[in-house]
């Protein structure tokens, strides 16, 4: 992930984490868990770039030719896609979210004992700049918990409030790229019978006809009113990611395959068959908050062997 200065390990009531900054000089924090899992949370978009388990093996996927520099956000990792997913009206595609710089947040407010228990964790707070205000003109405060479990899941926790005399209306993705062995040998469940916005056919809308979603050609959907639990199978790895969700009804799937990964300068012609996206997300019914309203949004990914039964990571 490149090279790291000025490394400080703290040991507080967050657990274990090293701040250090990159090579463009932002901060970076490294969470760790008491097993050796850890996870790399960037200042730069508030963006995890890096998620490993107890071997140190690498679960997010992260584009060779990524371009590191701000204002771009990092192809890889899980970039936060906010005001806006896609590139639907005047901001810039995504939304500006994942391409500010973020601060850590000395004084967050609690949260639910639920999301307290993490051994290892980074709250990070994004407040709109005076340049941010003139193309959007609604003040809000950005909260964001990046947690590392014990069991070294992670967990990222969203609470967007609006502190604007008037409501405002977003939509969100937590745009996750999933290092897989090869996209041929990846099957999806847990979107069967779902209703899909198809983004590479004017957005029509389609039924999941499929017992579960593999990949032969590049697919770009958006699949609506989801359940809070799907599935991610890596038969050559004989790993399963399992992604759990609140107050994120879509998911979006996304893999380019190979005529649209040769058109970004960013990504490799190849690297489409070693990566899989698949978002929690509020596309179709965007968020609208009230004055003084907060919205929160989790998202939960843990690896589990694919020996496990569907039955045990429960999906429905």
């Amino acid at each position: 992930m490149g090279h790291y200065s000025a490394t400080a390990e703290v040991w507080d009531n967050k657990g274990a984490h090293e701040v250090s900054k990159d090579w463009n000089g932002n901060l970076q924090v490294m969470l760790r868990n008491p097993q050796g899992a850890s996870a790399m949370v960037s200042l730069h978009g508030g963006q995890v770039m890096s998620w490993r388990n107890e071997h140190g093996e690498e679960l997010l996927f992260t584009s060779s030719k990524a371009i590191f520099k701000p204002p771009k956000a990092m192809k890889g990792g899980i970039p936060i896609c906010f005001p806006q997913f896609g590139n639907c009206g005047y901001l810039e595609q995504h939304g500006f979210a994942r391409n500010r710089l973020w601060s850590i947040d000395e004084n967050p407010p609690p949260l639910p004992p639920s999301d307290s228990n993490a051994k290892s964790f980074i709250d990070l707070i994004l407040k709109l700049t005076t340049e941010d205000l003139k193309c959007w003109p609604h003040s809000f405060e950005f909260r964001l918990r990046v947690a590392l479990g014990n069991g070294g899941c992670l967990s990222l926790i969203s609470r967007i409030r609006n502190v604007n005399g008037k409501p405002f209306t977003f939509s969100f993705a937590y745009h996750t790229y999933m290092s897989v062995s090869d996209i041929s040998e990846v099957r999806v469940e847990g979107l069967e019978t779902l209703d899909f916005l198809d983004n590479l056919s004017q957005r029509e809308r389609r039924t999941e006809q499929g017992d579960a979603l593999t990949f032969e050609s590049e697919v770009d959907r958006v699949y609506l009113s989801c359940p809070n639990a799907i599935a991610v199978i890596d038969h050559a790895k004989k790993r399963t990611f399992v992604i759990r969700k609140e107050g994120l009804p879509d998911v979006v799937v996304w893999n380019p395959w190979d005529k649209k990964s040769k058109a970004m300068l960013d990504f490799g012609d190849e690297e489409y068959k070693q990566m899989l996206c698949v978002d929690g997300a509020a596309v179709e019914n965007p968020i609208t908050l009230k004055p003084g309203e907060e919205w929160t949004g989790r998202l939960e990914l843990t690896v589990v062997p694919s020996s496990f039964c569907s039955d045990r990571y429960d999906l429905h």
